[in-house]
């Protein structure tokens, strides 16, 4: 049983914790074949300085977000005059849409084929009970 504990254990350990890349936490492998040790230190050079500029975009995108919650804020934009918006537009879309028009039209022809045909069982259900009396 203690063996299986530490197993689990060695494996916890193995993975990176967040943040951490893979590189780090794996070790530096052995280059795979036909990449030079130059090569090699140049693609990791490379990989040090994208992950950086993400972390720098990452933190720029951050500012623009709280930015546009201020600005929102001062203009009075509240998520729910949002949310209002994005259904009222999205209605428009959906009413606008050839599905919904040939759906209405075969609606409405319906309704019209019903009433008639309740008008006429009306009438003649009218007619029967004129023919009791």
């Amino acid at each position: 049983m203690e063996d299986a504990d530490k197993g689990s254990q060695q494996e916890a350990e193995a993975l990176p914790e967040v943040g951490e890349d893979a590189v780090t936490a794996v070790g530096s492998p052995a280059p795979p074949p036909g990449l030079t040790d130059e090569e090699r230190e140049e693609l990791q050079q490379e990989l040090v300085k994208v992950e950086e500029e993400i972390l720098t975009l990452s933190q720029v995108l951050a500012a623009k977000e709280k930015q546009l919650v201020e600005i929102k804020r001062k203009l009075g934009i509240t998520t729910l005059n949002e949310l209002k918006q994005n259904i009222t537009k999205t209605w428009q879309e959906v009413t606008t849409s050839t599905a919904y028009k040939r759906t209405s039209e075969t609606l409405s022809q319906a309704s019209q084929r019903a009433t008639a045909a309740f008008s006429t069982m009306g009438s003649a259900i009218t007619r029967k009970l004129e023919d009791v009396r």
